[in-house]
């Protein structure tokens, strides 16, 4: 049977550059993060550059600067006109550290633990089901004990939160809400983006005191002090102060289903009548088809925490089960949407 099958050998009814970009995937995004690294973009912050130029004030060697320059250029981060590389839009907005958007924090974050995202690291984590990032166990607690690697990645967060956090206020109407509560709010980014939209809306970040120490120097940095505050409290032990909306982002995503349960029943108990609950995530459809980017996303989680994306449904089904009503999902910036609720 196996010789009538390879003796009657055809040419297959699809092609395999499916196949071919899981491997391209490997080595070819990667020289993105070599890029960053080795400062080509600030290089060309001021003036475009040829490739011995770049050589030149790099001190690497043409091959293997031209294949870099060329995979930027193929994705978007960098054109090349008349020999000379330049910045593009993407790369001007969002990988110069002068930025209010700059990304780079995050991408310096994935590099310093690179092993989590290694074929190795990965493996573990899937036979395993447990996180891999620092060496393996809760992340949460490892930043607790080691400031150091709390304060890379607050400051990771912050790169990857703030251009969401203008847009996601743009798209709700928050008019009628006074207090919001920025739950496990890290840097801050999403109660500055709310503040910066909705005057009169003020803001609590409830995380770890180490946390919030960080968040001070963001809030001071937009002048937002007099509306924007910190409150240190451990989320899952502590009352929280009143107020009538509460938000979350990249939060569930951390946790098991019944984590999210917990945190959403805590906030239907401490919201008044007519508060809202917001989540501010990457959603996987409601048929898990996809799409790519949160499949990937919960491949991150699988490396890094104990959860996975959910689908907006999922959300929406744990929401209605909690109490909450008046349940919507809308598109955000980018990959992000956010899943609303009211408590009635």
């Amino acid at each position: 049977m196996a010789r009538d099958i390879f003796s009657s050998i055809q040419v297959p009814q699809v092609d395999d550059r499916p196949l071919w970009d899981v491997v391209f995937a490997i080595y070819g995004y990667p020289a993105l993060l070599l890029a960053h690294r080795l400062k080509i973009f600030p290089l060309l912050a001021q003036n475009s550059h040829t490739l011995p130029e770049i050589c030149k004030a790099l001190n690497i060697a043409q091959r293997p600067a031209e294949a870099i320059l060329t995979t930027a250029t193929a994705l978007g981060f960098l054109s090349l006109q008349e020999g000379r590389y330049s910045l593009t839009p993407v790369s001007k907005e969002y990988l110069l550290e002068d930025s209010p958007n700059y990304f780079g924090f995050f991408w310096d974050l994935m590099i310093d633990n690179y092993q989590v995202s290694t074929y190795a690291g990965l493996e573990k984590a899937a036979l395993t089901d447990s996180a891999q990032a620092y060496g393996g166990g809760d992340i949460f607690k490892s930043h607790e004990e080691q400031i150091e690697l709390l304060q890379r990645f607050t400051c990771g967060m912050h790169s990857i939160s703030m251009t969401p956090a203008l847009v996601w206020p743009q798209v709700m109407d928050l008019s009628q809400h006074r207090m919001m509560l920025d739950i496990g709010g890290g840097s801050g980014a999403h109660s500055i983006g709310a503040a910066l939209r909705w005057p009169d809306l003020q803001a609590y970040i409830l995380d770890f005191s180490q946390v919030c120490e960080i968040a001070q120097n963001y809030i001071t940095r937009y002048k937002l002090q007099d509306r924007v505050k910190t409150c240190e409290i451990n989320i899952w032990r502590d009352q929280w102060p009143a107020a009538d909306l509460h938000f979350f982002s990249n939060m569930f995503h951390d946790w098991l289903p019944e984590k999210c349960h917990f945190l959403m029943a805590k906030s239907f108990n401490s919201l008044e009548s007519g508060g809202r609950i917001v989540i501010h995530e990457m959603l996987y459809n409601d048929e898990k088809t996809g799409p790519f980017a949160a499949a990937a996303f919960s491949m991150m989680m699988l490396g890094w925490t104990e959860g996975k994306q959910y689908s907006g449904q999922e959300l929406s089904a744990m929401l209605r089960e909690i109490g909450f009503e008046q349940i919507q999902i809308q598109k955000a910036f980018g990959y992000y949407s956010i899943v609303s609720g009211r408590k009635p």
